[in-house]
This record gives structure tokens, sequence and C-alpha cells, in this order.
């Protein structure tokens, strides 16, 4: 394994991570909240994003535009299905999500759920990690890497693990700061 292949796979740690924290609601209206919604279309799931136009006219409002007319009911249905936590709106043509301003006890509960995905990013890194160096090892093992080579790419992998878990630790802390700022 490769120090570019390990980095590779930690950037695309990174940006999953950042999927995650883009689900989460913050007091103004964001339509990446519906990224992980997923409409019963002709027997197949599939993304709302795929189905109609997504926008934000204002801060505390999400408009969701069919492309199709005959699919406002089953997108209603979907995002009430949903994790998303918010009661859609149908006014025959299109499709309102009106998003209230956040209590502090639900931002807490925000934070608390920011902080679950970046744990689970560091984790994703950690295995990256342990998985390159047990690859070293085994090279060392093997014959096919001196001891000094072994170690040293074995610190080279410790030192991309700390880069990326920084880079986790810092995409929390704006995560927090904007679901706390009111």
């Amino acid at each position: 394994m490769e120090l570019a292949e390990i980095e590779g796979n930690m950037q695309k740690t990174i940006e999953a991570t950042q999927r995650s924290f883009n689900t989460i609601r913050t007091g103004r209206a964001n339509a990446s909240i519906l990224d992980k919604v997923q409409v019963e279309y002709y027997g197949t799931p599939t993304p709302l994003k795929s189905l109609a136009n997504i926008s934000t006219p204002d801060a505390s409002t999400i408009l969701i535009q069919p492309y199709d007319r005959n699919t406002l009911n089953l997108i209603e249905k979907a995002i009430q299905m949903s994790d998303v936590g918010l009661t859609p709106n149908n006014d025959g043509s299109v499709v309102r999500l009106n998003i209230p301003p956040l209590t502090s006890d639900r931002r807490k509960e925000l934070v608390k759920i920011a902080a679950k995905y970046a744990e689970e990013g560091k984790v994703a890194l950690r295995n990256i990690r342990r998985d390159a160096v047990d690859s070293v090892r085994k090279q060392e093992k093997d014959g096919d890497l001196p001891k000094d080579t072994a170690l040293d790419l074995q610190d080279s992998i410790q030192k991309l693990t700390d880069k990326y878990v920084a880079k986790i630790d810092a995409l929390l802390k704006e995560k927090e700061t904007d679901i706390t700022t009111v």
C-alpha cells in the first residue's frame, strides 16, 4: 500500500464526514439536509434531488419543485417518513419545508450528533492506518522491506493519520459553531 493511496482513502473519509455533517440541520435553510431522503418512485428508492429542483428562497424555507407533478405526494410522504424532522406543506405544485428556529435543547442534541459523525470519521481513519501499518509490518516480516524503511513508513502513516484527524476536528468545530450560532 502506497502513501498516496492511503492519503486518498483518508481524503474520501473526510469527504464522507463532511457529507454527514451537511445532513445536520442548522438554524437556517440548507438543501443538503435532504440529501439522504429517498423517494419510492415506480417501486425504486430514488434520491429526492433527482426527482425535483430543491431551492432555498429565504433563510427559513426549502422549496421542492418536482419535475413530474405526479411525484408530489410521493415526495411529501418520503419527507414525512425520513429523519429530517420537518413537516412538508404541499400546495399542489410545490412542497415547502419551513425551518423552525432551533431550541437550545435541540441545538445541544445536534452538536452531539455532529460529534458522533466526527468520531465515526476518526474510527474510519484509524482503520485505514491499522490496515496500512499491518501491510508494512507484513512486508517487513516477509523480507520485502528493511526495518528502517518499515519504521519510516509507519511514522509517515501516523503523521498522515494525525493530519486528517485534525481536519475532522476542524470540521466538527466549524459545524458546532454553525449549530450554536443563533
